[in-house]
Parts: C-alpha cells; structure tokens; sequence
C-alpha cells in the first residue's frame, strides 16, 4: 500500500503544483489546469478559416467579429442590443450589387428603376435603422457609416423616382448635362465622405480597410464618368469601372456581414479578416508591445 507521501509524490508530479502546506495538502486547481492543458488563446480571426470549434469547452467559445464596424480600440458597452453592423452591412451589400449590376451592363439593363425599390426599402430604411442601433450600443463609427449611407441611398432614390420628384427630369428640361454634371458632383461629395471614413480604418483588418476602398473607388468612378459625359451619356468607360468596384465593394460587404454573424452557435469555423501588422491585434499577434498612444474613444 503506498504511503500518504507517495502518493502526494505522485498527485505533484501530473501538475507540479501539489504542496502540503502545515501538514495539510492543498491543490492548485489552476496550476492542474496549466498542466493538463496548455493554455490555448481564443482562435486568431487572421488564421485558419478551418479551424474547429471545441464547443465542448466553454472557453473556446468563437465570437463572430469583423463586421462589428468598429475599427478603432474602442468597444462599445456592454447593452440588451445585438450586433446591428451586419444587418447594415447586408443591406448596402445588396442594394449596390444590383445597382453595380446595372452599371457594368448586365444583361443590357439601362435604367437603375428597380434600384429605387431596393434604395427606399432596404439599403435605405434598413441601413439607417441599423446606423441608429449602433449608436444605441456607443458606436459612433458604425453609426455615422450606416447611418450616413442609409442616407445616400434615400436620397439616390428620391433622384431617380421615376415621375415622383421630377428632379431628373427638371435638370434635363434644357440638356441632360444640368443632370450629369449634378449627379457627378453629388457622386464626388460621397467620395470624400468615404474618403474620410476610409483614413478610420487604416488600424483595423484588410477586409474592413478593403471595403471602403472599393467603395471609395466606385464613387470616384462614377462621378468622373457622370461629369465627363458626352451627348450620347455619361462616360462608359468610368461607369463601367466604377461598377466592378461596386461589385467588388458589395461581396466585401457581405463578407464582413458574414464575419459579424458567424459564431459558435451557427458556425464551424472563423471567418478571416487578416489584421493589420500594425493594428492592435496585429502587433498582439507578434508579440509586440501595443501602442497606448493609439487608444482613443468614440
């Protein structure tokens, strides 16, 4: 029969943390913990898009991320509300899919009128409902892109409402250029806005800082083919190359969506969205110390 020290022997030697202390022995549940199982860190959204989920072990719960439209260091509190980034997300994507559609010259569509319903109802209603719901949960990023793109497609919509507002029609009384030229300049505008909020993700991952660069690209695109049209329309060239942007800048959208929707409950496996090296999770990733300077709050 083994004695009370062997047996401590043996119980210290599978987790090197067993110790009697005043006669009494004492165990080290965490210390067994470290032992029996190296500690692992939550799964690296950049890696394997592969990788299984234990959801055995609560632990190494997958929580969805990337499209929580939230590139800086600051989280929003902790709320009754759900994620409303892909929901906003969702709705952008595929209102400018169609849209892009028509511009790349898709089954020879001329006329975006049934991106009007798409326009009033979901990319614009929907996106600005879910912009408003992101500053419910204190994001002010989020709420001033979803928000404010929910506005752009209201008002594309009220554009090109065909007999409703007659502002196209108005413009085009004389010669359409009145028309081409405003809609190039209200394209450019949208640029620069996008432009800006294009700078806010130069610290967050490649597919978020892909998503408003493709965007950025569309618009710009667009509006120098509306300004330098011809009579015969707008330059075909640039309409056409700002709608594969568009294209490119609608299935990001969905796949940030995707990443903000994907968790343990619904999903095998993460969603990558690659952080920058020197992002926060990025300089975490490698080991590198973490900029406090780069903090900041919405």
């Amino acid at each position: 029969m083994a004695t009370a020290q062997e047996h401590n022997d043996v119980v210290a030697g599978h987790t090197g943390t067993h110790q009697p202390v005043n006669g009494t022995s004492t165990f080290d549940h965490a210390g067994a913990k470290e032992g029996l199982h190296q500690e692992r860190k939550p799964y690296d959204y950049g890696g394997n898009p592969l990788a299984h989920i234990a959801t055995n072990n609560p632990d190494y719960r997958l929580a969805a991320f990337g499209g929580e439209f939230q590139p800086g260091l600051y989280r929003a509190p902790k709320s009754n509300f759900g994620n409303p980034a892909p929901l906003g997300l969702s709705a952008f994507a595929l209102t400018t899919f169609v849209l892009s559609l028509v511009n790349v010259g898709t089954r020879s569509i001329g006329e975006p009128n049934l991106v009007v319903a798409l326009a009033y109802g979901y990319g614009g209603l929907v996106q600005l409902l879910a912009g408003m719901w992101e500053m419910a949960v204190g994001n002010t990023f989020g709420a001033t892109a979803l928000s404010s793109y929910g506005g752009f497609w209201l008002s594309f919509a009220i554009i090109l409402t065909p007999g409703g507002f007659q502002i196209a029609s108005t413009l085009e009384e004389s010669s359409p250029f009145p028309f081409y030229n405003s809609f190039g300049l209200y394209l450019i505008g949208w640029f620069i806005f996008t432009t800006v909020l294009l700078v806010c993700t130069l610290r967050s991952t490649v597919a978020f800082f892909s998503l408003f660069f493709t965007l950025d690209m569309a618009f710009l695109l667009l509006g120098i083919g509306y300004l330098n049209a011809t009579t015969a329309g707008p330059n075909e060239k640039c309409i056409k190359a700002g709608g594969y942007f568009g294209l490119f800048a609608a299935f990001l959208a969905w796949y940030n969506a995707l990443a903000g929707i994907a968790d343990s409950s619904n999903s095998f496996f993460v969603i990558p969205v690659a952080h920058f090296p020197w992002s926060e999770k990025g300089r975490e990733a490698r080991g590198k110390p973490i900029d406090s300077s780069a903090a900041h709050t919405a």
